[in-house]
């Protein structure tokens, strides 16, 4: 494909140590997003009941799916890892709350002084600032920031040590079901192909995975940054406040060849040493996005850039990709067949608001493992068994239809409006800001309570009485219909949870 179109992109990215890389990785997932790779799937040629196997699981991905990776190598089970790159890199870093960080400790992996070094920083609060609207401080949500770059190789080392075995630049061919196991073959470096069986296979994958099937995306750019001016001014940084969702406009174009307006949303996390780590990116249905939607947020990025911060900024890396984001008003994406799970991205069980990757997998990776190992030790790996193993709280079963107030093709009011996105989360933003920080901290975190949900639903709708049509206009009747039925489970999910 021809990079003309998007001079300032290639101009930034080609200045790294590694750009012709990472321009080839970008041109790649593109391509990869939009004509998935297939895989071959068997649910019948895989080993026979009672046949001999290499491992009892095997991990796809290297990522942050490595938590599994070195829990359950670490709870005795023999794991093999595999990965299209190496293992446990890791080039940015994460954010969470100081509270979700706990289970990082809690399975074993890491001790309290461990966690502390991997905390680059905390932030006094984060905030969210709508354009044309308010700025809503909240405390207690992705205020800590944390070194991917430490942390990614410490869980390789924590696997390797417990003896899971690591398959560096090894790609997903395909596997086979059987009765007594899943074969998975690979592709080497060499091009070569390499079998490995085992009882359980955990697809780890994320958005690339065969099983991936997620109603909306995120397509999401950023860079590590310096230069960036300092203070406490809307477009400095002040390094100790994170900033959680910030809009710099009202639907604009995205350049991309779809056509198509949106509303893009900035992140930025201060760390240490004055760097700056920041995202752009938009909420879309899959099939409207147009053929260079990475490249075209990219010159994005970097031509409104100023709009959000000032200075001069130099681009230490970059980094980007496509972000699932499940409604959970249409049906979740399912493993195919017995012995196989998902996980991580792929599972579609993280928040479609802020709590995607990093704090995703901190959640689940222990109850999750935990079950697992269970199910594991009584052979019960049927396709029903395993779709047991994800116990989300309920409240993420309605904040599916908040994040369609972010997708701007499914409104009706944008195409007179361009600020109506804006609008309708200012409101949203402003009622829960004023209902306190506990409850604000608990939304975000997907886990507010019924009542403060209902309550926050009526005062908004006071706020802006238009609100409903807005966002059940977007919805089908089924949807609305899955969505009702999600909001009485969460009521009564409260109901049976006496109040303090």
């Amino acid at each position: 494909m021809s990079l003309a179109r998007f001079p300032r992109t290639v101009e930034a990215l080609a200045a790294l140590p590694d750009g012709e890389a990472t321009l080839a990785n970008v041109v790649a997932l593109e391509e990869g997003f939009a004509r998935a790779r297939p895989i071959a799937i068997d649910r019948k040629g895989g080993p026979e009941r009672g046949a001999a196997v290499d491992c009892d699981v095997i991990l796809a991905g290297g990522g942050l799916s490595l938590f599994y990776g070195a829990s359950l190598a670490r709870a005795g089970l023999k794991v093999v890892v595999f990965d299209r790159r190496q293992i446990g890199r890791g080039h940015r870093e994460w954010n969470i709350s100081r509270r979700e960080l706990a289970p990082l400790t809690t399975s074993g992996l890491f001790s309290d002084e461990e966690v502390a070094r991997l905390v680059l920083s905390e932030y006094r609060h984060g905030i969210v600032r709508w354009h044309g609207g308010g700025t809503y401080p909240v405390r207690g949500v992705l205020d800590c920031v944390v070194d991917a770059e430490a942390l990614l190789p410490a869980l390789r080392t924590r696997a390797s040590d417990a003896g899971a075995r690591l398959l560096d630049h090894h790609a997903l061919v395909g596997y086979a079901v059987g009765p007594g196991g899943v074969r998975v073959t690979l592709r080497d470096a060499t091009g070569g192909e390499v079998v490995v069986t085992g009882r359980l296979f955990v697809d780890g994958l994320g958005a690339s995975s065969p099983h991936a099937a997620f109603d909306l995306t995120c397509p999401t750019v950023g860079a590590v940054l310096h230069g960036l001016d300092e203070g406490e001014g809307v477009l400095e940084v002040d390094p100790t406040v994170g900033e959680i969702l910030v809009t710099t406009e009202g639907l604009e174009p995205t350049g991309d060849g779809g056509g198509d307006r949106r509303q893009h949303v900035w992140e930025g996390f201060p760390s240490t040493g004055g760097r700056f780590t920041t995202y752009l990116f938009y909420y879309a249905e899959p099939s409207r996005l147009g053929p260079h939607p990475l490249f075209a947020l990219y010159e994005r990025f970097f031509l409104t850039l100023p709009r959000y911060k000032s200075g001069a900024a130099r681009l230490e890396k970059a980094t980007y990709g496509f972000i699932p984001a499940y409604t959970r008003l249409r049906e979740m994406p399912v493993a195919p067949s017995d012995r196989v799970v998902l996980v991580g991205d792929a599972a579609g069980r993280h928040s479609p608001l802020t709590f995607c990757g990093f704090g995703s997998m901190v959640r689940s990776f222990v109850p999750v493992g935990d079950r697992l190992r269970a199910l594991l030790a009584d052979d019960r790996l049927s396709r029903g068994d395993l779709a047991k193993v994800w116990h989300e709280p309920p409240s993420l079963g309605v904040m599916g239809a908040l994040t369609l107030m972010m997708c701007s093709e499914r409104h009706r009011t944008t195409a007179r409006d361009p600020g109506a996105v804006n609008a309708l989360l200012d409101a949203a933003f402003g009622v829960l800001a004023a209902r306190g920080n506990d409850t604000f901290a608990a939304f975000v975190r997907d886990e507010i309570g019924f009542r403060d949900f209902f309550g926050f639903m009526n005062e908004t709708a006071k706020l802006r009485p238009s609100i409903y049509d807005e966002v059940f206009a977007q919805l089908s009747t089924g949807e609305i219909a899955r969505w009702l039925l999600r909001l009485g489970r969460l009521g009564a999910t409260q109901w049976r949870t006496p109040r303090a």
